[in-house]
């Protein structure tokens, strides 16, 4: 509930931080913050990074799929798209996990139900968007660029299942920190941070994303997985979308409409009906 409650609110608080901050200023102090509570954490466990190139270099590799692109393209694309929305596109990153571990994940084959739950969550965004296409081209990229984003979340998955191994707390400290340092140079180049523009409530909804979904929220996550499995902590991709459209319906005000309730039913349905298993008679 607590990785629910992380995750489901990032939209919101993200929603709030694009107020008046740029995307890029966004990315780069949330992994700078987060690093920071996760090198913390990793002091505590009295672990130790690794210091040879190839780690650094992975490192670096799931920094940018699983931090950076995703970072930016939501935060860029919620300039313009409600935070509910852009939580319920994002919704559909379980499903594309799904279709890409096929290809290049073992003993991960795809079946009637997963197929049809695919479709239906496709067809659920679809749904979703299709306000979104009537309006102007800078919305239909900002949808666009957020189903993107759920993608990039989507491959990060399959190469921390294909690359090399490290404990958990390793893993996420690193990959921070590799991200901070990649988007440093960036950042500095186009610095468009101005503190004195900046209200208190987008300042301190970008400390929180740093702090609270991105650096927390890892560490549980990591908890999570290590007690109760992976297949448990799927069940937040039920939850998440609900609390991203219900959070910007009630506390941001968003505009909603019956297309949006129903196109977050049909995604979730999706979801349910990839995990559906086939009980298969044993025969003697």
């Amino acid at each position: 509930m607590a990785l629910v409650l992380f995750w489901g609110t990032s939209f919101m608080f993200t929603a709030i931080a694009v107020e008046s901050i740029d995307p890029i200023s966004i990315v780069f102090f949330r992994v700078v913050i987060g690093a920071f509570v996760l090198t913390l954490a990793l002091y505590i466990k009295r672990h130790r990074l690794p210091w040879t190139i190839r780690a650094w270099l992975i490192f670096l590799l799931l920094g940018f799929a699983g931090n950076l692109l995703p970072f930016f393209l939501i935060a860029w694309g919620q300039q313009t798209i409600d935070s509910g929305v852009a939580g319920m596109i994002m919704a559909v990153m379980p499903l594309i996990t799904m279709i890409l571990a096929h290809y290049f994940i073992e003993g991960e084959v795809l079946n009637r139900y997963k197929i049809t739950g695919f479709l239906m969550g496709i067809s659920g965004v679809t749904l979703l968007l299709g306000p979104v296409f009537q309006d102007d081209l800078r919305s239909l990229l900002s949808g666009i660029a957020i189903f993107i984003a759920a993608t990039s979340y989507a491959v990060n998955t399959i190469l921390v299942r294909r690359l090399p191994h490290f404990e958990a707390h390793v893993a996420g400290a690193g990959l921070l920190i590799a991200a901070s340092f990649a988007l440093m140079p960036i950042w500095l180049y186009q610095n468009q941070f101005n503190l004195t523009q900046v209200s208190w409530s987008s300042l301190l909804s970008l400390v929180w994303l740093g702090i609270g979904p991105t650096g927390i929220a890892t560490i549980i996550l990591f908890v999570v997985i290590e007690r109760a499995g992976p297949t448990f902590l799927s069940i937040i991709n039920y939850l998440i979308p609900v609390v991203a459209f219900f959070c910007g319906v009630v506390i941001l005000s968003e505009p909603v409409g019956w297309s949006s309730l129903i196109a977050l039913v049909i995604i979730i349905s999706g979801i349910a009906l990839t995990r559906y298993q086939v009980n298969r008679p044993q025969t003697n």
